[in-house]
């Protein structure tokens, strides 16, 4: 746990000095946000990214820096269980700095915690069997899935322990810091960012992507991935499949309206 102990000593800026003027139109934040796009279970990425994030927060003397996670931390890549555990940990030992959102794949682990018979179907179909892989449990195959249900989940309290469970339950759907609003999926640009549904923040909104959001507010979001990172049009796009393709992206945006991406490799070349 070493890592990230320099990110937050809340460095004061040199005295005297008031920093670049605000510039209009742009994501301001009352402090610095480093905000990280969707790790599906991959733990190597994660602590890749870590260190560039920590570099450059080191690198320019940065207060009082927020660490935002946008969500769906586990499924598909091979090191849910470990994701989760590390992202825990950050957050109870820097809860004023790192904030995790939840995402609509933790969403679908819990719905499936809640009632396995009923709402196993549309998780296991979308990742689980690497999650659960990654506790030591293996899923069988489609056409016992219901059968089996019940035990999967209980297996699955079992290997989680009941602090992780309790930590997911507790996560928000968003944050806000000055004109910057944090988020999993998205909105509907067409409501004001006081007045979303839980569903469009975790599953997104058909019109997202296509319309500027109301009012003057950037949104952050993953969940939709990108084949490069996004700033335009009110949106900050920070997924770019870091599972599939190696490159996992956190925006680096200060209160001056910078916007800076770092990333564990190149993208890919769309084909």
């Amino acid at each position: 746990m070493n890592l990230l102990r320099s990110l937050f000593k809340g460095r004061k800026p040199t005295e005297g000095s008031s920093g670049p003027a605000p510039r209009p139109f742009r994501p301001q934040p009352t402090s610095p946000h480093f905000i990280v796009g969707d790790l599906h279970g991959t733990l190597d990425l994660l602590e890749h990214i870590l260190e560039q994030i920590d570099h450059v927060i080191g690198s320019l003397e940065l207060q009082d820096p927020k660490l935002v996670f946008v969500g769906d931390y586990i499924d598909r890549g091979p090191s849910s269980a470990a994701v989760l555990q590390r992202l825990h940990d950050l957050a109870s030992e820097f809860p004023n700095n790192v904030i995790c959102i939840l995402g609509n794949h933790e969403q679908m682990m819990l719905d499936f915690l809640d009632a396995p018979e009923a709402r196993h179907a549309r998780w296991f179909r979308n990742g689980a069997a690497e999650t659960l892989a990654s506790f030591g449990i293996n899923l069988p195959e489609e056409a016992v899935w219901a059968t089996h249900a019940n035990a999967l989940a209980s297996a699955l309290r079992t290997q989680m322990n009941a602090d992780l469970e309790i930590w997911l339950r507790s996560l928000p759907l968003s944050v806000t810091s000055g004109n910057l609003m944090i988020t999993h999926a998205g909105i509907d640009p067409g409501r004001p960012v006081e007045d979303q549904s839980p569903r469009v923040l975790l599953w997104g909104h058909p019109e997202f992507l296509s319309r500027t959001p109301a009012s003057g507010t950037w949104v952050a979001h993953g969940h939709t991935p990108m084949d490069n990172a996004v700033c335009e049009d009110g949106r900050i796009s920070v997924d770019t499949g870091g599972y599939d393709t190696g490159c996992l992206t956190a925006a680096a945006v200060l209160p001056d309206g910078t916007v800076e991406f770092l990333q564990t490799t190149v993208p890919r070349p769309a084909v």
